[in-house]
């Protein structure tokens, strides 16, 4: 598929795609900025460190696919994990001090994430099972990014339920348009299942076994 053609697809994706990519982009930019302030960042590495996170998973996707990443094709992007950084600065003191803070923001940017992810490569016209794939890299690879960066083990390697909700999310998407579900209807569901999932998880402990010898 040409350049143009998948400029094309892009810019067809629609009003509440581009909303759902700017909330996700600014959610996860707000959670690495976040958690670097837990670790006591200056303002710049803890933009980075928001930055990175918001970016890297749908970088990684746009180029597996072949295609421009997407902060590159418009202002919005970038512009929403710049106003991220004053939003940490401002209620640094609530945000920091509760804990549950950034399981809200992590949880709603990953959900959002996987949404665009799918829908974004199934309008390329890859399979369901492609997209399901590039839907958990979208949403996933830039947690990993962000906690490899600031030195933690990442949740997605950790016994947390994390992935797994994604492809959990993806595989509702799918039911739900076989089913006949619109594209909004498909989207809502998946986001609010891996919401539901991620915040189950952590209040439950919900865990998988180690691998052990």
């Amino acid at each position: 598929m040409d350049q143009s053609a998948v400029e094309s697809i892009q810019q067809n994706m629609g009003t509440f795609e581009f909303l759902l990519e700017i909330v996700a982009t600014l959610f996860y930019a707000i959670s690495g900025i976040r958690l670097a302030a837990v670790k006591k960042f200056d303002w710049f590495g803890a933009y980075s460190i928001g930055f990175v996170t918001a970016i890297g998973g749908g970088t990684m996707r746009d180029v597996f696919l072949g295609i421009n990443p997407f902060w590159m094709q418009d202002h919005w992007y970038v512009t929403a994990t710049l106003t991220a950084l004053p939003v940490v600065i401002i209620f640094k003191k609530y945000l920091v001090r509760l804990e549950g803070t950034f399981y809200i923001f992590d949880a709603v940017g990953l959900a959002l994430f996987v949404d665009v992810g799918i829908t974004k490569t199934l309008m390329m016209g890859f399979p369901m099972w492609v997209a399901l794939i590039m839907g958990t890299i979208t949403g996933a690879m830039g947690g990993v990014l962000r906690d490899v960066f600031i030195n933690e083990e990442p949740l997605v390697f950790r016994k947390e339920i994390y992935a797994t909700a994604c492809i959990a999310g993806g595989l509702l998407y799918w039911l739900v348009g076989f089913s006949g579900g619109s594209s909004v209807l498909q989207q809502s569901a998946c986001a609010m299942l891996v919401i539901a999932l991620r915040f189950l998880a952590v209040k439950h402990g919900w865990k998988f076994p180690i691998m052990t010898d």
